[in-house]
Order: C-alpha cells, then structure tokens, then sequence
C-alpha cells in the first residue's frame, strides 16, 4: 500500500507543479494583449504573434499534463487494486520512458533550440525573427524550470518503485 500512496503523492505534485505553464501561459496573452494595445514601434508590434502562439501553447502543455494526471490519480487505484505487481512494474516503465524523454528533449532538443534561437537574434536583425527568437527563448526557459524539477520528482519516484520491485523479487 507504500507504493500506491507514494504513486498518489507523485501525481499529486506534478499537479501542483502544472498550472504554473498555464500561469506563465496566461502572462505570455497578457504580454500579447499589452503589445497589441500599446506597441507603437515596429519591434514592439513584432512581438504580439509570437507570445501569443507561446501563451496558447504553454496553456496547452499545462491543461494537458494537469488532466492527465488528474485522471492518473484515479486510475492508479485501481491498477494496484487488481494486480500490484504489474502495477509496479508498469509504472517502472513509464516513468523510465519518461526520463528518457526528458534525457533526449529536455536537456538536449530545448538547450539546442535555445542556442538556435539566440544565433537568430545575432545574425538576423529584423523586428519579427528577434521578436520570435527572444519570445521562443523565454518561453522554453520556462519550460525547462518547470521539467527541471518534475525531472527530480520523477527520478525520485522511480528510485522507490525499482526499490519496491527488488523487495518484491527477494
């Protein structure tokens, strides 16, 4: 019964931690709407598309992974109720997929993005691809402080459930 209320415990943080996108997605429309209404010079007109989009996706990203793990928390009675063991064991390979991906996307793909990004900024020198470029840069900084630390809750999380499946074997 450890393992089920430390698999609720999880998924109850990674619900604290998941309106934060939808709160910075909110403050990205806002910054959308505030140049809407009052940019007046070419660079700050140049920014109302692209924190717009970053806003959108951010709430998406954030609404998406909050119901998932909504539902996750329900679910995860269940699985334990009708069979422990491969409850353990499938959540061992699920949250080792999702350290992968975090291995491969968040720390490798967005840092590389990033530095994509900043060379727009450098080398093109227009309003809308510097608007772009600084817009994509915040909006994955924003991201990686928020996987950054579902990354450590997760990693946790597998750490006790690779401990309980040994002490199942022994």
């Amino acid at each position: 019964m450890d393992i089920l209320k430390t698999a609720t415990d999880w998924a109850k943080d990674e619900l604290f931690s998941t309106p934060f996108f939808i709160l910075f997605g909110i403050g990205f429309v806002l910054a959308s709407i505030g140049f809407w209404q009052m940019g007046k010079t070419d660079i700050a007109r140049a920014y109302i598309l692209p924190t717009l989009v970053a806003g959108v996706l951010l709430i998406v990203i954030g609404s998406g992974l909050f119901f998932t793990n909504k539902a996750r928390i329900v679910q995860f009675k269940t699985d334990y109720n009708t069979d422990a063991s491969a409850f353990v064991q499938s959540e061992i390979k699920r949250a080792e997929s999702t350290l992968n991906e975090y291995q491969t996307i968040v720390f490798k793909v967005i840092p590389l993005i990033i530095v994509l990004a900043a060379l727009i900024i450098i080398f093109i020198n227009t309003p809308n691809w510097r608007a772009i470029s600084i817009t994509t840069i915040a909006m994955l900084i924003v991201i990686l402080l928020i996987d950054g630390t579902a990354h450590a809750r997760i990693e946790t999380y597998n750490k006790h459930l690779v401990s309980v499946a040994k002490n199942e074997k022994e």
